[in-house]
């Protein structure tokens, strides 16, 4: 550890500079030789360094998520050219070099972070040799030299022998509780970290080789940061302990407030937005307009839970716009189906086509029709005018003439009235039951 941390002593000034500045502020609050004026100028020196590395943590969770649109089309080559390592590898470049995506991005923060580690671990290391270095010499080396935390020096380690904790003013038992108390928590923070990554903000639907990965060194990095951390000393591990934490909050807002499209994550955000909106009848502001104008732009490329957040906009009579805006919809809302196609979510029914009916339901059908029309149009010849009644009277004798005079026409053997023949009606007569005479026809 030591020959590395001499490969980054050109930034060990800058460190051990930062270093002084703020034990400066700190030392007139706390005092010069307290550990909370040395151990907060360590803390204030890691915030500096992850607000500078902002930039490349954003690189990275787009990296990240680029990695993961890519795995599908990246096992499809491994399987294509499993027996050509060469080609293999070839594709993929040009898989890279196509999307954009650089598999070191992902690691950015880490090996930028790497100098800033190694030259705080070579300034410690200096302190407790009592080797002045840097910034830090004369009466600010006495001065660190006298700093614990909870009982244990700064250069203090889990691994030093009783002989050289005495010499930095502190008991072996104090600095061993405390060096693993900060291992176990550092350890954790870890753990914790890659564990809400991989059950909160990868996407469930796409199973890829990159997330059985991610699952190993969920369990991995714990393992290595308890090793390596009997080793470092106790200002290395409040260094690491404090990125770590800061890694983790970090990690939380952005599953919290941006997650991986078709992550669970994404699905609480999505109900979170949509209860807000619903609420106000508008984007609250521009991050949530960015979200909206997002998921209307991706149209059939939408995943279930962006479907859903459209669809509850559309039950609740709101419209999700093109630039990311929300309207209040003034007629009937169209929502859309699990494949993205759109269905009407409400109004008039859809027009169904009458069932087909049989040749003897349309017959009986038929039937009654015209028996109700019969009936219908019974009283109102009852009910006939006095002019109608007085015409008739008057045709009684003609009628009465007419009606012997078939009979007597009527040859033997001739069919009797109501017989087949009545039967055959002309074209375009009514078929089935004749309306009756006037009763005043009939003597």
């Amino acid at each position: 550890m030591d020959t590395i941390a001499s490969l980054f002593s050109f930034i060990t000034k800058p460190v051990s500079w930062i270093i002084v500045q703020f034990h400066s502020l700190y030392g007139k609050v706390f005092g010069p030789d307290t550990g909370w004026a040395w151990g907060l100028s360590i803390v204030s020196l890691v915030i500096l360094i992850r607000i500078c590395l902002i930039p490349l943590f954003v690189k990275q969770i787009k990296a990240t998520r680029a990695m993961q649109t890519l795995q599908p089309e990246m096992k499809k080559i491994q399987e294509r050219y499993k027996s050509d390592k060469q080609r293999q590898s070839e594709e993929m470049m040009k898989l890279y070099k196509e999307s954009g995506t650089n598999p070191l991005s992902s690691c950015l923060p880490i090996l930028a972070q790497s100098p800033f580690f190694f030259a705080l671990y070579h300034v410690l290391n200096g302190i407790a040799t009592g080797k002045e270095i840097g910034f830090i010499d004369g009466p600010l080396l006495e001065s660190a030299r006298k700093a614990h935390i909870f009982g244990a020096p700064l250069a203090a380690k889990f691994m030093d022998s009783p002989s050289k904790v005495e010499a930095l003013g502190a008991s072996l038992t104090d600095v061993r509780v405390v060096t693993a108390i900060m291992i176990v928590l550092m350890s954790f923070s870890q753990f914790y970290t890659q564990r809400q990554l991989m059950t909160k903000n990868v996407d469930t639907t796409v199973k890829t080789p990159f997330m059985q990965q991610q699952k190993m060194l969920m369990y991995v990095f714990p393992v290595m940061f308890a090793v390596f951390g009997i080793n470092f000393p106790v200002g290395v591990l409040v260094y690491w302990l404090t990125t770590n934490v800061w890694t983790m909050g970090q990690q939380m807002y952005v599953i919290h407030q941006n997650p991986t499209p078709g992550s669970k994550a994404q699905a609480a955000f999505l109900e979170r937005l949509q209860k807000h909106v619903t609420h106000s009848k508008k984007t609250r502001n521009r991050r949530e307009t960015n979200v909206v104008k997002a998921i209307v732009a991706k149209g059939r490329d939408r995943n279930e839970f962006e479907r859903k957040f459209i669809n509850g906009l559309s039950k609740a009579g709101l419209v999700a716009q093109a630039d990311g805006t929300v309207i209040v919809s003034d007629s009937t809302v169209a929502t859309e189906n699990e494949d993205g196609t759109p269905t009407t979510g409400g109004g008039a029914p859809k027009r169904q086509q009458p069932k087909r009916q049989s040749k003897s339901q349309r017959q009986s059908a038929t039937t009654q029709g015209a028996a109700k029309s019969d009936a219908a149009a019974k009283p109102a010849d009852d009910s006939g005018s006095d002019t109608s009644t007085k015409a008739s009277l008057e045709k009684e004798p003609q009628d009465a003439a007419a009606k012997d005079a078939p009979a007597k026409a009527q040859p033997k053997g001739g069919s009797k009235p109501g017989s087949g023949t009545r039967s055959k009606a002309k074209s375009g007569q009514r078929k089935g039951q004749q309306r009756p005479k006037h009763p005043s026809s009939k003597k």
